[in-house]
Order: C-alpha cells, then structure tokens, then sequence
C-alpha cells in the first residue's frame, strides 16, 4: 500500500451538497461509460444499504474507481497517492471521498480504511496491490482480511471484466470496449470470523475469478 506519513482527512458525516454533487458526477461518469463502453453492471442487490463495507476488487486498469463508483448503490470512498491532490484534479477526487496517502506506508493506508470503515462507509481495496500486467487475474495480498475483520467490514467481492482492453498499461486515452462489472455474494463478519485469513483470501478470490456470465447475475 504507502508510507508512514499519511493524511486520513477526509470529510466524515458527508453534508447534503457533497452527496448531490457526488450523484451529479456519478450520473455524468454512467452516462459517458454507457456510451464508450456499453457498461452493465449487475447484483447491486448483493450491496448492504448501510454499515461498513469493503468492495473487494480485481484491478485491471485506471478506470475501475470510477467504474465502481458508478455501479455501487452506496457512495464509496478510496486510497490515492498524495501527489494526486493538488490542484483542480485533487479537489475534484477529495470531494468523491479520496484519502490522500504518502506512496509507500502500509500504516497509513490502514489507517485511513479503518477510519472510513469505522464511519460506516463503503471502500474500495485491490488486493492485487497494482494493476494487472495481462488482463489476468494476480495474487492477492491478505492485508484486506485484517482490515475488515478490524472495521467490522462486509466483504463484497467484485469481478471488472473489459476494463484491461479498454484501457490497457501504456495507454493514456481508453479504447471503445465492452465492460461488465458483478457484485458478487457478500462474505459477511459472522462468516469469515469463523475463517483463517488464508482461506478467506481463496474464498473471495474463487467469488471473483471471472468464470461466470454475468448475464446469470440480476442485472442493477
């Protein structure tokens, strides 16, 4: 994750403009993804309204923030580099609900998740750690186990699927391509309480893995 130095400042107890501006932006995001990319999601279903949630992702290019967010029912907060916030680019990603942190500090990374799961808000984490060199699917680092066991967290495993060819490593300006994106079955605090973190990684691992038509998923 980063270093361990890290701001962890992000509004808490979100005011009525922030969410207005926040849903503004995500029915512009969805408008503009529907059109280049003929984005589909689906099991927002599998999304639990309230409490605190952790979004459990593959990560296959710089679009999967905003595809989650304009999937996702709930308002959901991430990690960015510091160095992203500065000028109108860092105000636009804090008022979305980024938390800056210093590139290189586990610590500081933690930190802040557990803050915002702690409010009982929603987070992204993707566990991969950076984003996939071939479309694949990579390891998957257990750091995330800890943080929701610690924020009392449910787990909602999520499979982006099209994203590495719409916008592959190398590339500054995304491609026309299909993208889909499923919400798959919540791991809830009572189910993995009773896992080791070990076989809690392979179990949202084999929920992501991309190896079911979404089509068999409801449709959001």
């Amino acid at each position: 994750m980063m270093s361990s130095r890290s701001r962890t400042d992000a509004p808490r107890g979100k005011s009525t403009l922030a969410r207005w501006w926040y849903s503004l932006c995500r029915l512009v995001c969805w408008a503009v993804c529907k059109v280049l990319f003929r984005f589909r999601y689906f099991g927002c279903a599998n999304v639990p309204a309230v409490g605190p949630l952790l979004v459990v992702s593959n990560h296959q290019s710089h679009l999967d923030p905003v595809l989650i967010g304009v999937a996702c029912p709930r308002q959901v907060g991430a990690l960015a580099r510091a160095s992203l916030f500065v000028g109108p680019f860092g105000w636009l990603i804090r008022s979305f609900g980024a938390v800056p942190v210093e590139r290189g500090s586990a610590t500081g990374g933690i930190r802040a998740l557990l803050d915002m799961l702690r409010a009982g808000e929603a987070a992204i984490v993707f566990p991969e750690g950076t984003r996939t060199h071939d479309g694949k699917l990579q390891p998957f680092q257990s750091g995330f186990a800890a943080i929701a066991r610690r924020g009392g967290a449910t787990i909602v495993p999520t499979t982006i699927d099209g994203a590495f060819t719409a916008l592959p490593r190398g590339t500054t300006l995304p491609r026309p391509r299909h993208i889909a994106l499923s919400f798959h079955e919540p791991v809830g605090p009572d189910e993995f309480a009773r896992l080791t973190d070990k076989e809690l990684v392979a179990l949202v691992v084999a929920r992501i893995a991309p190896t079911k038509d979404p089509a068999c998923t409801s449709a959001c």
